[in-house]
Parts: structure tokens; sequence; C-alpha cells
């Protein structure tokens, strides 16, 4: 349970930015304009539902338009809030920044737990949801363009896209109203990976460096190294999945909702996934140590720790008990201020959410890009990649025929080189090539000054300084 006494995630996202701003040159005005939400919009509204008249509200939140459209996720969750909403606006907008995404800061929230609701009756809700808020501009393709959080997915998305393109008929990027869309409604492959791969890219990155793994007391490569995930939803799932699959990380602990599972051996993650998917939790699994209380997995020991759930998840009540050496917040506030400043204290070195969840903004930005474009990224270039790679591929092989060897390309290598990338592919090189830019951003920081010894301060550092760079462009 969070210590009462704890500032709230709004109060913690205010006290990080107050900690970065404090070290920087910005004018109070300047200082204050970047700090406060541009605007919130609050709507309630009725649906007639089981023989009555249902009264939902809901919330849309815009930070900053430093620069337009404004980016960020629709959840669903009876916990929505305009504090929280405004919140996650804020870190959007930082966020957005970091990556270098061309989007401001906006988040939305919908006061519904979406078990309680049959699917069709989540759909005559949402699209009134979205009629709402396209209605005020608070959708639209070069305004506000949401994605999917908590509690909403591909499905929500079509469904919104398909209401804006209802009141928008003559609108030729109405797709681009909202990303995070099904392959078959102009979504973008990758998508639905991309958070949970951001944080394999992001932990990939901080291990090419000696230095950064000095400081969290770690060494070697990633193969081997214990790891705890909280939360086997997407993101959890698919950071999971791919450390353990292609990095070879053991996978030793997941907290969930129900209960926790731990195994110093190493947890199948597809096995756990499809048991959650079933039997509804994680209780029952029939491999590893079963705990009751889930969120004692977050105290095993471990080499790197993932809270890929709700904010809040480390505070001041666990954070003594936290052994992990790195944590990657592959939630949006997972790590509470107060629990920040324990864990510094305690030498554990945590890759912020700013960072370590962009995944998902980014592969939205490639949405976007593509619904604008109106064509499937590959499709101009990828035959031409491939018959340039084949005449070289010919070369090689005529020249080992005419020096008299029986040299011959592997099969293997031949198929991989002569593959031109498809749109997956090249999804994936944006999303690294993001990763690895904004990482160097921050650990120039990090390492480069004297008065900032972590990376969550260097993060605020650098986007704050694009946002406030945008804005001294405009004028203010």
């Amino acid at each position: 349970m969070q210590n009462t006494n704890e500032p709230s995630f709004r109060e913690s996202v205010e006290i990080m930015f107050n900690r970065a701003v404090a070290l920087m040159d910005l004018s109070p005005g300047l200082e204050e304009k970047i700090r406060v939400c541009n605007a919130t919009y609050t709507v309630r509204f009725g649906v007639r539902l089981r023989g009555e008249i249902k009264t939902f509200t809901g919330y849309r939140s815009v930070h900053s338009e430093h620069m337009e459209p404004v980016k960020g996720g629709i959840r669903y969750s009876m916990g929505v809030n305009q504090d929280e909403v405004e919140a996650l606006a804020a870190l959007m907008t930082y966020k957005c920044s970091l990556v270098e995404a061309p989007f401001g800061g906006s988040k939305g929230g919908l006061c519904i737990d979406p078990r309680e609701w049959e699917e069709h009756e989540l759909e005559v809700i949402t699209r009134r949801f979205a009629y709402e808020l396209a209605k005020r501009d608070l959708i639209h393709p070069s305004q506000n363009v949401p994605a999917p959080d908590m509690g909403t997915g591909e499905r929500e998305m079509a469904w919104i896209a398909d209401q804006y393109a209802r009141m928008n008929t003559t609108d030729i990027n109405a797709k681009a109203c909202v990303t995070g869309k099904p392959l078959n409604a102009g979504g973008i492959a990758g998508r639905v990976e991309a958070t949970g791969r951001g944080v394999q890219y992001a932990l990939r990155e901080f291990f090419r460096y000696e230095e950064d793994k000095a400081k969290a007391g770690l060494s070697g490569k990633l193969k081997g190294k214990r790891v705890v995930v909280q939360g086997l939803g997407n993101v959890g799932y698919h950071a999971a999945k791919f450390l353990s699959e292609e990095d070879g990380s053991l996978i030793t602990g997941v907290a969930e909702w129900d209960g926790g599972i731990v195994d110093p051996n190493g947890i199948d993650v597809e096995a756990l996934r499809s048991w959650i998917s079933e039997n509804g939790g994680v209780k029952g699994y029939p491999d590893g140590t079963y705990l009751e209380n889930g969120a004692l997995a977050l105290e095993e020991d471990c080499d790197i720790l993932i809270p890929a759930a709700l904010e809040g998840t480390i505070n001041l009540t666990n954070a003594e008990r936290i052994k992990a050496k790195l944590i990657i917040e592959a939630a949006n506030g997972p790590v509470t201020s107060g629990a920040d400043d324990i864990l510094r204290e305690k030498g554990v070195v945590i890759i912020p959410d700013m960072y370590a969840n962009a995944g998902g903004v980014t592969v939205s930005y490639f949405e976007w890009v593509k619904n604008l474009s109106h064509i499937r990224f590959g499709r101009m270039q990828r035959r031409q990649e491939e018959a340039r790679h084949q005449l070289v591929v010919d070369q090689l092989e005529a020249l080992s025929e005419t020096l008299g060897h029986t040299w011959d390309l592997a099969p293997d290598f031949k198929t991989k080189y002569l593959r031109g990338a498809d749109e997956l592919e090249l999804v994936r090189s944006g999303l690294d090539d993001t990763m690895r830019i904004a990482y160097q951003s921050m650990r120039k920081v990090w390492h480069g000054r004297d008065d900032v010894d972590d990376l969550r301060t260097a993060a605020y550092l650098v986007s704050i300084e694009k946002v406030a760079a945008s804005y001294r462009a405009k004028g203010l």
C-alpha cells in the first residue's frame, strides 16, 4: 500500500520538473509556460444502455502546443481523473521532445471499467466519446492525435478513426486522426509490440557502455541477466519475450494483479502468458513458486526490474527492499519521487519512463506519417533493393567460378542479404535508431555535468531545453 504522505503522481512529475529547471537558465515566464497545462476538457455524456441512460465522464488534456498536432493516449480506467490526465499529458510533452517526435503533449481518459461492458456496448460508448472530442477538434489529424493506453487497444482506435471519418467525409487524411489502429484499418506493422520493443532497445543501448553498467554495478551483456517484470500486459509481455528469446535474459519473476510467479531458472513467458489468458491470472500456474502477494516479486533479488503496469508501483513503502541494480520504467510513473530519492541513495540506476516507454509514441509517429503519405513503408524501394543486392551476389559467385574456387555463399546469408526490408523491419530500424540517439543525448548530460547524477534529471534537461527552444522560436 502506498504511503499517504507521499506526493501524488502529478506532484511527483512537478517535483522532478522542478529539480531539472533549477539547473537551467530559463526565465520565470518561460519556465511557467512549459510547466502549466494549456487546457483540459471535461465531458459528461449520456448513452442509453440496458434500458436506461448511463452517464460517463471523460477528459482530454493538452499540455503543450509548442508543436502540433499534440499526441497522447486515451485510457479506460475507473481511476481516471483530471490530475492524472494532466500529469500524463505533461509526460507526453517531455517524452515526444526527448525522442524528437514532432508533437506536443496530450492525454485522454474515460472513467469506465471495460470489463463491465459487452463489446457492442463499448463500441457505442467509445463512438460517443470520440464524437464529443472530435467536434471540438480534440481528435484531428493536424491538431490532436490519440493512441491506445491502459484499457484500450487496436479495436477502440478503429472505432474512433471510423467515427471521425463519418463526421469528416471529405478529409483525405482522416485515418491519421488516431494511431495504434489495426493493420487493415490504416495501422502500421510493429505498433502493438512497439513499447515493449523500445524497452529492449533501451536496455541494449545501456549495455553498450561500460561506464553506465559500472554505475549500476553490472557487467557483461544482457545474456543471463535476471529480470523481474511487473505486469504481463502488452508492454511487459513483449519486453519479457524479446529479452528472453533474443537476448538470452532470464525472466526470474513476474508480478500480476492476483499474485506473482518466481523461478530462478527462468520463466517460460509464452506459457505464462497463455495461462493468464485462459485463467485470468497467474494463480495455479504449475511452474515456479507462487506468491500470493504479487508485489513481493518486485523485491526478489535480480539484476533488472521492469515495472510495466501502473504508476506508483515502487513507493516509500517498498523502495528500501528493492534489490534490483537497474530499473527500467516501462510504465508511466511507476517510481514515485520519494522512492526515486531512496533508490538513488542506494546506487540503483533508473532508466526513466520518459525515455524507456517512448517506443509507442515513436511508432505512432511512423503510423501518422504513413497515413499522411498514403503509402506503405518499403513499397517503392524494397524490390529495387533486392535487385541491387542480387547483382552483388551474382558478381561474387561469378568471380568465384572464374578463379576456380568451389566457394559459395552460405544459403542463410544469401536469403537474409537478398531480402529487401519490409515495413516491420523498417519500423524496427527507425525505433532502434530513435532509442539510441535519445539515450546518447541523455548520457551526454548524465556524464558531462557535475550537477546531474541520474538519468531522469538528464532526460528532463534534454527535453525541456528542446521545448524551450521551440517556444523561443515562436517569439516567446
